[in-house]
């Protein structure tokens, strides 16, 4: 890693810009009549779930993320609930880089509602006139209750900080001259990348606020993460570029918290072979084939920012020959899930399955021991697995043509929530390949229903 000399010039390079409660605002967008309302939006039409995001409105008045159906409406007893639609979040997030891209160019895309813009001498001189432009071709193109906090700094992690300091629909520029003092009364909580666990480990290297840790050097901040994360933390603080090398993709798959008249044994096979098929067909537009799959349920409650317990905790995994077809892969699920019914001791909250162990094609290798020469009633492995590749092809292109249900592998089932393996999630964004349902209506909002 190059190193830099602390006197080094660091002009404004970043922009991050981060819409301000993402799902919550574009609700309020396609639905005028919740505009200046206080909104939650659910993962599912139940009343016994928590909300994934609220309103500014609602932030206000005490609602946060993770604050269950009941609790909110105690704090906020005319609280208005509506049901995520992450095909139209995606849709309209398509929508706003294009918008963007009309004013800056976009370099990196972080989350649904976050994105990166590399900054020219030129334009880092415009400075706030630029994110007003920005603001204002938003409110233009859109709504003036999609609003965004913008950032701008040295380095993407300054910037982001900058953008979170004045939420909602602030500005904050932050220059190298201005620091430490700029953020001398941030808590290390508020820091991007500063965990509950990472504040644990800087309390026990002496580190307990900003002038403390700003005081590291470089390699005691390698040793307090434990990686060349630390390195780089400190050098995106100090406002040095490290750009991160690209990360290989190293799994597919998804998860489900289960409604509660989901969390029966039958029902629980039905939601977890749903996660395998939709895991499959990414691995496969992907051109990927996988070694192993993951099964794991969690039980107990659980708030935003807690594990379940060790011992409401259960996981499994098989390998097999590199693989891309349904049927491998269902295979090793009903090995995994009639494992689970005996020693499973708690009641499952969660399911999750993954399949990982990538190859690429150029990676396959031949299987030594697939060399019989078939007879008229033994087929080989290698063929067997032509012909069940075969097979989930046929499928992929009859679902993309006719829709999700047009055959499956198995019975149809059918999870209460929608978007079973399609949901957004920090650092992914679903295409449209991944939407197995029939598109949404921008304007259709789902209303709780209890």
């Amino acid at each position: 890693m190059t190193q830099h000399a602390r006197g080094q010039s660091r002009g404004v390079e970043r922009l991050y810009l981060d819409f301000d409660s993402f799902f919550a605002s574009a609700e309020q967008h396609f639905n005028p009549s919740l505009r200046g309302r206080p909104v939650g939006v659910l993962p599912l039409d139940s009343p016994h779930t928590s909300c994934i995001a609220v309103s500014r409105q609602a932030k206000a008045l005490g609602v946060r993320f993770g604050t269950s159906v009941s609790q909110a409406r105690a704090i906020i007893p005319d609280m208005v609930f509506v049901v995520a639609r992450h095909d139209v979040y995606v849709r309209l997030h398509n929508r706003i880089l294009d918008v963007i891209e009309g004013c800056l160019p976009v370099a990196r895309v972080r989350s649904i509602d976050e994105v990166v813009c590399h900054l020219l001498p030129a334009e880092a001189q415009e400075g706030p006139a630029l994110a007003a432009r920005l603001k204002r071709a938003l409110a233009e193109s859109f709504s003036d209750v999609l609003t965004c906090s913008i950032g701008m700094a040295p380095t993407e992690l300054l910037a982001k900080i900058a953008a979170e300091r004045n939420k909602p629909d602030g500005f904050l520029l932050i220059e190298a001259d201005q620091l430490p003092m700029c953020l001398a009364d941030i808590e290390l909580g508020d820091l991007p990348g500063v965990s509950r666990g990472m504040r644990a480990r800087l309390a026990a290297a002496g580190v307990r606020d900003f002038t403390a840790l700003w005081a590291l050097a470089p390699k005691q901040a390698r040793a307090i993460w434990g990686s060349v994360e630390g390195e780089r933390f400190w050098n995106g603080l100090h406002g040095y570029h490290t750009e991160r090398p690209e990360t290989a993709k190293r799994m597919f798959g998804h998860s489900r918290v289960l409604p509660r008249d989901w969390r029966t044994p039958d029902k629980i096979r039905i939601c977890a072979r749903l996660l395998t098929e939709s895991a499959a067909r990414r691995l496969r537009r992907a051109n990927m084939r996988a070694t192993k799959l993951s099964l794991s349920f969690n039980g107990g409650a659980r708030g935003p920012t807690r594990r379940a317990p060790a011992d409401q905790h259960w996981s499994w995994e098989q390998g097999f020959l590199p693989a891309r077809d349904d049927h491998t892969f269902l295979q090793a699920l009903s090995e995994g899930l009639s494992r689970a019914e005996h020693a499973l001791r708690f009641s499952p909250r969660s399911v999750s399955v993954m399949i990982h162990g990538l190859l690429g094609e150029a990676e396959m290798t031949g299987d030594l021991f697939d060399s019989m020469i078939p007879d008229q009633t033994h087929a080989s492995t290698t063929q067997q697995r032509a012909k069940w590749e075969k097979v989930s092809d046929l499928m992929d292109t009859l679902r993309a043509t006719y829709g999700s249900g047009a055959i499956s592998l198995g019975p149809r089932g059918e999870v209460p929530g929608r978007y079973l393996g399609a949901k957004i999630a920090f650092g992914r964004i679903p295409d449209e390949a991944d939407f197995s349902e029939v598109a949404v209506p921008d304007a259709a909002t789902h209303f709780l229903s209890f």
